[in-house]
């Protein structure tokens, strides 16, 4: 009566009633759900043939290919975790989470393999970098004979994200999760047979928010896209009649202005769904404006991606386009999946009045909860403290039912979808010899949401040049994480000597709207 809930099975039924529609769109090439099915039984073969087994961690660094889609079936119908890599880091970064999770196998597009034969000797465990995905697809066979089994609770992926701290920590997901969060996806964003899904959403972010696998169980087609240019993402939509995209409020918008300064609405429906910091009513607005129907999302890796949804009401229409995007802007109710586990509690885990007003944490437990940090139980015992999963940001709970955030608990920095640790770029600052004291905040950035800013005292006799001190952290974390604006001075203390974070974060944000995360 009851049967392992995995994601495999979503490619295996599309790839059996939608034999031949096309499945996957990368340029020129097209590939249907046969062969798409093919093809990732081949990467599952070509991988134990490279002696992969079962358990092997497989990471893999590309940009929205062929290969970082089919990935996401071909590892684990081997049995493998499949470990998806942030190509915005530097190989440094990189080879930390290689070495963390003890991948044995690197699948990388061509444009990484140098980048990362620099550090393969910081790399040991790592037995092959795979750079020619055609090449190695050739080297096994379908169909694959003898595909893993496995449990429903096994572990599936793991995604790192930064957190709190300058340490990535390895979020656990299990094949029940991914199903169940798919099929979320699907029910939420109506997707079906007909949907045209463009990928604008890195698929190293929480496995693209879960879509490959949600996208696939529908017999819908995905339309691949290396990099963000409105340009392209313009011809796309066009050329290939998309349905559906995800995005960071910073992707949303710059499609949004893309076609907005040509005068130009969208052809046909097109939902796009938006997270990673929550939109500004504007962006929401400029998205309304060109003809797209915009689903704001809210979650944390640790949740598979979304969690919750502001879930339009009927009796919304009728307010006018401003108070619709205050209203959409909200992170609204847990998914249909996530049922009422998405709760905001005050300190003492009690819940706060329904009052729009009190001050909670957002707190999370149920079918699309992570299993927990890999190799990291005492993270993960302080993430479940109570039996829920804490997620740091700061909520308000309305009559109505739905929550809206207002700020964070922890002082990260969400930089067009990109979680930066404050405490990272501290760290790098710190390294330069002329610098005391730094503290690092979000600023107000008209493209990104909000950037990296550096307060930085210097020792005494010492001295450094903003331009100077930008350039010494470039050498030692990603770029996108380096402070954008740098101010020398004194910071301000609290009695016991705290840096207070609250006045420098007041001072960038006068004059501005301010981002709630």
């Amino acid at each position: 009566m009851n049967s392992t809930l995995t994601p495999l099975t979503f490619l295996a039924r599309s790839a059996q009633v939608y034999r031949d529609r096309v499945a996957v769109v990368d340029g020129g090439r097209r590939f249907t759900y046969a062969e798409m099915e093919a093809r990732c039984h081949r990467l599952a073969s070509a991988l134990r043939a490279l002696g992969a087994t079962a358990g092997d961690r497989i990471a893999v660094l590309a940009p929205n290919t062929p290969m970082a889609l089919e990935v996401h079936w071909g590892v684990p119908l081997m049995g493998g975790v499949l470990v998806m890599l942030n190509y915005r880091l530097q190989a440094p970064e990189l080879a930390w989470i290689v070495n963390h999770c003890g991948a044995k196998v690197l699948l990388a597009d061509p444009q990484y393999r140098d980048m990362m034969e620099e550090v393969r000797g910081d790399m040991p465990l790592v037995e092959h970098i795979i750079s020619d995905h055609e090449a190695f697809l050739e080297t096994g066979s379908a169909p694959l004979p003898d595909p893993h089994q496995p449990n429903e609770d096994d572990l599936f992926t793991i995604n790192y994200t930064s957190g709190t701290t300058g340490f990535p920590k390895g979020v656990m997901f299990t094949h029940r999760g991914a199903y169940l969060n798919a099929l979320g996806e699907g029910l939420e964003h109506g997707l079906t047979n007909e949907t045209i899904y463009l990928w604008t959403l890195p698929l190293f972010h929480c496995n693209g928010w879960c879509f490959p696998w949600a996208v696939t169980a529908v017999g819908g087609t995905h339309v691949l896209l290396r990099q963000v240019d409105g340009q392209r993402i313009e011809e796309l939509i066009e050329g290939e009649a998309v349905t559906h995209l995800c995005g960071a409020p910073v992707v949303i918008n710059t499609i949004a202005q893309h076609f907005a300064t040509r005068g130009k609405s969208l052809p046909r429906f097109l939902k796009m769904v938006t997270a990673g910091a929550p939109p500004s009513p504007a962006v929401i607005r400029a998205a309304s404006e060109i003809g797209a129907d915009v689903a704001h999302v809210y979650g944390l890796t640790e949740t598979y991606g979304p969690m919750t949804i502001c879930a339009w009401r009927a009796e919304w229409n009728s307010g006018t386009l401003e108070q619709r995007a205050v209203w959409k802007a909200r992170q609204g109710v847990g998914y249909v999946i996530a049922g009422t586990d998405v709760a905001v509690f005050d300190p003492d885990m009690r819940s706060v009045p329904a009052d729009g007003a009190t001050l909670g944490e957002v707190c999370m437990r149920g079918n699309n909860v992570m299993l927990g940090y890999y190799n990291n139980p005492a993270a993960t015992a302080e993430a479940f403290r109570g039996g829920w999963f804490h997620s740091g940001d700061l909520a308000v709970l309305h009559p109505d039912g739905y929550i809206e955030l207002r700020d964070r608990a922890k002082d990260i920095v969400i930089s067009g979808g990109e979680n930066i640790s404050s405490i990272e770029v501290e760290k790098a600052i710190m390294d330069h010899p002329a610098v005391l004291e730094a503290a690092v905040v979000a600023a107000p950035d008209a493209k990104w949401g909000e950037v990296p800013a550096a307060f930085v005292g210097l020792k005494p006799g010492m001295s450094v040049t903003a331009e100077e001190l930008a350039a010494f952290c470039r050498e030692r974390i990603a770029h996108f994480k380096c402070p954008k604006r740098i101010e020398f001075g004194p910071l301000p203390k609290t009695a016991t000597g705290k840096t207070r974070k609250n006045e420098l974060r007041e001072r960038l944000w006068q004059g501005h709207e301010k981002r709630i995360h």
